[in-house]
């Protein structure tokens, strides 16, 4: 997710300003922007609660503007209409149909409001407008103009915004990409500077690790933007990568809390930055991510420039390498193991098998039998010990370490997939994660 780097113009009041892109002004009373996804829209009854938990937050004098998903199972539909007559559907033509979903729901979500006596009106992306660059299918947000929806918060009416979409160069619409609505929520609340963006979901707040694997996972008060960015990107699906990027970016605080519960001021977890947490963890998390397959290139002639020759190609072919491990073979050869996503690996194996003559390697040997485990934690800046303690954890257990990767609070380790319960509740215990009996969990 990246927004321009360079000074655009201020839509308002015309100075320059870095940040006008996506900043508004707002007044002295709170502004919220809430954001429900799919499952929190997913019916006629649950967008009338959503509409009363937006007029619950109204009614506290709030300023509140929303932001919505398709109703749950409608984007797939609409994809799998867009495969069924061409599988390689025109990118353009394919946006139309799939931000429809939003477009819907927005409308809907509005009509509940009115049905309550709050004053309420949709957006989609192009009427903000939220303009993207075209990408079509998986476009950035480029700027956002704040100033339509400020006007409708003054007059005290209720924004009811659409989700995962905006408007390309080309004036065409553009969707986001998958979650891409958690974006487009961040770059509201950025242009109206909203004091905080409430992520509305079917889950009460951010854990250490799914709870549905390790039953003594603990639900995370606060935290910090780069820990929260850092699982979102190795599995972790309570928020999109990129809505937490530009949460960063942009200073907006994130709240993540249920559509199903109760809630009040402290319900959630809150991610802000680090500088608002008194006592910091050595680990926040532990994420697991199944997208994962596993390409060997063995008996490679060992000679300067053969890493070039495998992964030059894979870029040229916009396919992404995570994992990357060189082995020494006999004979003055060697292997290369990486990671790609499991839907790039037909694309990846066609480019290498293409460019075999050149690499000149033995054998082409993919596996989708691995699973990415990943601990993070501000903690492992300064504190030494903390892979090791990885390691021997997974080695008492006889899991073995196929490829690992590693960032500055961040360890991966690829493992077969059998072992990812296993790996998952050793880990969590390990780092002295597990919620205490009797605990809220």
């Amino acid at each position: 997710m990246s927004m321009p780097d360079t000074p655009v113009h201020d839509q308002v009041s015309g100075r320059a300003d870095p940040h006008a892109a996506i900043k508004g002004e707002s007044g002295k009373r709170k502004t919220v922007v809430m954001k429900f996804g799919g499952t929190s829209v997913g019916n006629i009854e649950r967008i009338r609660n959503v509409a009363k938990r937006v007029k619950a937050e109204h009614d506290r004098g709030r300023r509140v503007a929303v932001v919505v998903s398709a109703m749950a199972g409608v984007t797939n539909r609409m994809v799998g209409y867009c495969a069924e007559l061409d599988p390689l559907a025109d990118p353009k033509e394919y946006d139309a149909v799939v931000a429809a979903g939003e477009q819907v729901t927005s409308g809907l979500v509005s009509i509940a409001l009115q049905a309550l006596g709050v004053k309420a009106r949709s957006f989609q992306g192009w009427q903000i407008p939220l303009v993207t660059d075209n990408a079509h299918g998986k476009a950035a947000i480029e700027s956002v103009d704040g100033t339509a929806l400020l006007a409708c918060l003054d007059d005290d009416v209720v924004p009811v915004v659409a989700g995962f979409q905006g408007v390309g160069p080309d004036g065409r619409i553009a969707t986001l990409g998958r979650g891409g609505s958690d974006t487009s929520a961040v770059a509201v609340a950025a242009a109206i500077n909203a004091d905080q963006c409430d992520i509305y979901t079917d889950v009460d707040g951010i854990y250490t690790t799914d709870p549905r694997i390790v039953k003594r996972a603990k639900k995370l008060d606060r935290i910090t933007y780069e820990e929260m960015l850092e699982l979102a990107s190795v599995g972790a699906k309570v928020l999109q990568t990129r809505s937490v990027g530009l949460a960063m970016r942009e200073g907006v605080r994130v709240r993540v809390l249920s559509s199903f519960a109760e809630t009040d001021d402290d319900s959630g977890s809150i991610v802000v930055d680090e500088d608002e947490i008194m006592e910091k963890e050595l680990v926040a998390g532990i994420a697991n991510s199944h997208d994962e397959a596993k390409i060997s290139v063995r008996n490679i002639p060992d000679r300067p420039g053969i890493a070039a020759a495998i992964f030059d190609p894979l870029a040229a072919a916009n396919i992404n390498v995570d994992m990357i491990v060189q082995s020494v073979g006999v004979d003055n050869m060697t292997n290369m193991t990486f990671t790609v996503s499991k839907s790039d690996e037909a694309a990846a194996r066609a480019v290498l098998e293409k460019a075999r003559e050149y690499i000149q390697y033995g054998e082409l040997i993919t596996s989708h039998n691995v699973v990415k485990i990943s601990v993070v934690g501000i903690g492992m800046r300064s504190n030494a010990g903390l892979a090791a303690r990885m390691f021997r954890t997974l080695a008492d257990r006889g899991i073995n370490v196929q490829v690992i990767s590693t960032s500055e609070i961040k360890i991966s380790v690829l493992i077969d997939s059998e072992y990812t319960e296993l790996a998952m509740r050793a880990l969590h215990t390990a780092y002295g994660l597990d919620a205490k009996e009797g605990a809220d969990a």
